[in-house]
């Protein structure tokens, strides 16, 4: 019997290697991107050029605008910080992202019959985003099964799956490896160039370089400072 699971798919490093690890759990993966008025907007073009060459059956762009409340250096008229991951919730933080995002995830699977989501979310080397915690995504899972008729009346409970919840970055790199990811086919940027060139500065792209220095292995992307 074929296992659905709906994937939060950015185009970037850690979603791609969720991606992997879903299919190769056996999975058949169903990959959700969102449009909301990011300032890395590149990231969608990646993410719409690739999704269904690394695994997925079918890709939906979800279009919503989140320029509109604004809030986040990503969303907002707000600098993206270049000087290092610090101990704060960074500026780069949106308001309620994954929230919403596992909200269209969560909708989408139900409606595939599917009760498994895959979110890349890390504790470890991440940017001190608090949607990204383990306790968010159990209370997320529970919210979930009782808020939906598959939660309530299915014969499977939702579950989130967080792969890389405990990963560090270097980690990540080595599993997706493992798994045969083309990294050269990701991008995690929050402030590429108009031609998608990654800035090599951002927390993103900190984080991505020394995860790849740990590994013993070269990123494939260019960077216009490195």
């Amino acid at each position: 019997m074929e296992r659905k699971a709906v994937v939060l798919y950015s185009g970037g490093l850690d979603s791609t290697t969720c991606m992997a690890i879903a299919g190769k759990e056996g999975f058949t993966p169903y990959a959700l991107s969102f449009s909301y008025g990011q300032r890395h907007a590149y990231e969608l073009s990646v993410a719409r050029q690739n999704a269904t060459r690394i695994g997925a059956v079918e890709h939906m762009v979800v279009e919503f605008d989140l320029r509109l409340m604004g809030g986040s250096a990503l969303t907002a008229d707000i600098d993206v910080p270049k000087g290092g991951v610090g101990n704060d919730i960074p500026v780069t933080y949106v308001p309620a992202r994954n929230t919403i995002f596992l909200s269209f995830a969560m909708g989408w699977a139900e409606v595939l019959g599917a009760t498994d989501l895959f979110i890349g979310v890390n504790a470890l080397d991440y940017s001190g985003y608090p949607d990204c915690r383990p306790e968010f995504i159990e209370a997320y899972e529970k919210m979930a099964n009782l808020a939906t008729k598959a939660g309530v009346e299915g014969e499977r409970p939702f579950k989130i799956h967080a792969p890389l919840m405990t990963l560090s970055k270097a980690d990540i790199i080595r599993r997706g490896v493992e798994l045969g990811v083309d990294y050269g086919l990701t991008h995690s940027c929050y402030d590429p160039s108009p031609e998608g060139i990654s800035c090599g500065q951002c927390d993103s792209c900190r984080l991505r370089l020394k995860g790849f220095a740990e590994a013993g292995l070269v990123d494939p992307l260019g960077y216009m400072v490195n």
